[in-house]
């Protein structure tokens, strides 16, 4: 839990990950610039204090995790977005044993979301049967921009996608977290487009679908399709840092997101490890949309609550919230943070 001056603020974390990107585990070029790729995005967004050394960035481990997350960082609860890269590294580029022990060992601390590519066919629906026949997990995590073999991305409403959001819904799979942001060398800029959200999530009712990263260098479109589609939730990992390096753009974001799709659709996330949460938090809660930006309205502390941690924690009824770190809403007298919320949104229709 986070206190300052007085508030106090429950965190989840909703996007980090445990990677080894070491050369050794890299298959190719690709493993290479895929990292490298991530690494500017965490120096050149991150305070001089923040940043770390190459090597460390490459493979950190389990403990420093645990002690960036949570010891240092603030975090009530963490979820992990599993990305896998098969084309690109040995072993995947999430390291899923290591993480499932870490998860097995702090289960009131830590979630860990599936990932699965549609272009594995009937093998791939097998197998996320048996994980989840295992595991138990409520949530995947999306790459729409991963290769595989000859493919270089597929749409959300592809024919095989489509089979395993049956299979989701059949789970009972809630939410799915899909990377719909700025692109990472060497994947394509396009098939991370976000127009695919748009179809499925109309036709998936039973399902949350975060887009993560906000649909970034997409954010209107991302606006327009969320708005609308009350399945639809925004992750700000990628976003957060610009709070440091573009305040005013982060405000434009800000505004623009709390406009369209309302306090309760917005999740915070750190994208651990390009960035480690502490600084991330204690900036958003100072945050405030400068006064000459009149066409946003002021941030409360209730909003920083819900965007901060209450949101994700709807989404995961599993993650208990204290009653006394709760949010009221005034127009139910229900606390916000303490069931499920999937599809509910206070803006649908706005401007129509």
């Amino acid at each position: 839990m986070y206190e300052k001056n007085g508030e106090k603020f429950f965190i989840v974390d909703a996007h980090v990950h445990l990677w080894d990107a070491r050369p050794e585990n890299q298959k190719n070029i690709h493993g290479k610039q895929f990292i490298d790729c991530f690494y500017d995005y965490h120096r050149n967004l991150s305070p001089e204090s923040e940043k770390w050394d190459y090597e460390d960035y490459l493979y950190y481990g389990g403990e420093r995790l645990m002690k960036d997350l949570f010891t240092d960082g603030y975090v009530d609860h963490a979820i992990f977005q599993t990305t896998l890269l098969r084309d690109f590294y040995n072993t995947n580029f999430s390291q899923f044993r290591e993480t499932q022990d870490l998860v097995e060992a702090n289960p009131d601390k830590l979630t860990h979301n599936y990932a699965y590519d549609p272009r594995d066919g009937q093998d791939g629906i097998v197998e996320m049967r048996r994980a989840h026949e295992k595991y138990g997990f409520t949530g995947v995590k999306l790459y729409t921009a991963e290769w595989h073999g000859e493919s270089r991305g597929y749409k959300l409403d592809d024919m095989w996608s489509r089979k395993y959001l049956d299979e989701c819904v059949e789970l009972g799979i809630k939410n799915v977290h899909v990377h719909k942001g700025p692109t990472i060398r060497p994947l394509d800029k396009d098939a991370f487009d976000v127009g695919d959200i748009d179809k499925v999530a109309t036709d998936y009712l039973d399902l949350n679908f975060v887009v993560e990263h906000i649909g970034l260098p997409r954010l209107e479109d991302f606006c327009w399709i969320a708005t609308q589609e009350t399945n639809v939730y925004g992750g700000m990992a990628v976003a957060m840092p610009f709070i440091h390096t573009r305040p005013r753009y982060f405000a434009q974001m800000m505004g623009e997101l709390m406009y369209w799709i309302g306090e309760d659709k917005i999740i915070f996330s750190s994208d651990y490890a390009l960035w480690t949460p502490r600084w991330l938090i204690e900036r958003f809660v100072d945050f405030q949309i400068p006064e000459d930006m009149t066409e946003y309205a002021p941030l409360t502390m209730d909003q920083k609550r819900k965007v901060l941690g209450l949101n994700a924690a709807n989404l995961y009824p599993h993650i208990e919230v204290p009653e006394e770190l709760k949010v009221k809403d005034p127009s139910d007298s229900v606390p916000v943070g303490s069931s499920p919320a999937a599809g509910e949104s206070p803006v649908v229709g706005a401007g129509v």
